[in-house]
C-alpha cells in the first residue's frame, strides 16, 4: 500500500493563506490504514486548522470536511460532484496520485497536499511501516529470493553484498537490516542458494521512472471507442 504522513498544521495553513473557503477531502483507502489521511485524521485535522485560523484571527475562513472511498479513481471523486467547485481550495489528504487527480478534476480550483507520500510497504509492527517496492516495473523478486535489492539494499546491488555490513546491519544506518544477508538466509532457507551462484543481469531501467510517465493499458478491459488514449 502507499504510506504517507500528515504535514503539520502550520504547514496546511501556510498553503491556505490566501482562501476563504476550503473543503479537506479525505480519502478512505491506503491513508485510512496508515492512519495519515482517512475520515477521522481528516476531522482532527480540520478541528486543528479551525483552531490555528481562529488565533490567527481569521475566523471568517470556512473549512470543511469529506472522506471519499478512493481519491485515485475518477469515478469515486463523482462523490464530490460539483461540490467541490464551491470552494477556492481544496487540500487533499489522499497521495500524491489522489492529489493530481483532484486537480485535474478540479481545474479552476487550487489544490494542495495535506500528506507526505512516502514509498509503497507494508504494516510491520503496529504503527510501523517499511518500504518494500519502488515501482521499478520489471519485477525480479523471483531472483532473488522474494527480497528487492533495488528497495531494500542501500547501494541497489544485484550481486551480492558490499562489504560494509556487520552482524547483518547495513552500514547505511543502525538498525537497518542489509537487504543480501536476508536474501542469503532466506534462500538458504528455502534451497536456492545455487541461483546466487549465477550472475544477476543487469537491470532494465527504462520500465522505470526515469522513462517518464509510465502507464498501463488493459485494451480487454478498455471501453470501445474510448480507449487507450495516444
Amino acid at each position: 500500500m502507499i504510506v504517507a504522513n500528515r504535514k503539520n498544521i502550520r504547514e496546511i495553513r501556510d498553503m491556505i493563506k490566501d482562501h476563504k473557503r476550503v473543503l479537506l477531502v479525505g480519502c478512505g483507502t491506503c491513508v485510512t490504514v496508515c492512519l495519515a489521511g482517512g475520515e477521522r485524521e481528516t476531522g482532527i485535522l480540520g478541528s486543528a486548522l479551525r483552531m490555528a485560523l481562529k488565533l490567527d484571527d481569521r475566523e471568517g475562513v470556512v473549512v470543511d470536511e469529506c472522506t471519499i472511498e478512493r481519491q485515485c479513481d475518477d469515478a469515486f471523486i463523482d462523490a464530490l460532484g460539483s461540490h467541490g467547485a464551491e470552494y477556492d481550495a481544496i487540500c487533499s489528504f489522499g497521495c500524491g496520485a489522489g492529489v493530481q487527480a483532484l486537480a485535474e478534476r478540479f481545474p479552476k480550483t487550487a489544490v494542495y497536499p495535506g500528506l507526505n507520500t512516502q514509498f509503497m510497504g507494508i504494516l510491520e509492527a503496529q504503527g510501523v511501516w517499511t518500504e518494500k517496492c519502488s515501482g521499478c516495473g520489471n519485477c525480479r523478486l523471483g531472483e532473488f529470493a522474494g527480497i528487492c535489492p533495488i528497495t531494500r539494499c542501500s547501494k541497489r546491488l544485484f550481486n551480492g553484498p558490499c562489504g560494509g555490513s556487520r552482524d547483518g546491519e547495513c552500514e547505511v544506518r543502525e538498525g537497518l537490516d542489509c537487504a543480501w544477508q536476508l536474501i542469503y538466509d532466506r534462500a538458504r532457507e528455502i534451497g536456492m542458494l545455487d541461483k546466487l551462484e549465477s550472475i544477476a543481469t543487469p537491470h532494465d531501467w527504462s520500465s522505470g521512472l526515469d522513462g517518464g510517465t509510465r502507464k498501463v493499458v488493459r485494451e480487454d478491459q478498455c471501453i470501445a471507442g474510448l480507449g487507450p488514449k495516444a
